[in-house]
């Protein structure tokens, strides 16, 4: 009843760390900012995507949908 709980213990090792690497990973590394050089050249040429609707424009027809029902109720009661 009043024992205490113990922490959680992994054995985690992590994929890339420094003691795993070997000669071979001066050649991903080179690789590896290669890639991220060329991910940013690209992403800064891209047009930003425009979104669906803005959320004010959303709250908006929200607003005047609920009114609109309040109307159509009142008339029709």
């Amino acid at each position: 009843m009043f024992k205490q709980r113990k922490h959680r213990t992994f054995n985690y090792q992590a994929r890339f760390s420094k003691e795993n690497q070997t000669d071979s990973s001066l050649d991903n590394e080179t690789k590896t900012k290669d890639f991220i050089s060329k991910w940013r050249d690209s992403r800064g040429k891209r047009s930003k995507a425009k979104g669906a609707m803005p959320i004010k424009t959303l709250i908006l027809v929200l607003v005047l949908l609920l009114i609109c029902m309040y109307l159509l109720e009142k008339k029709y009661i």
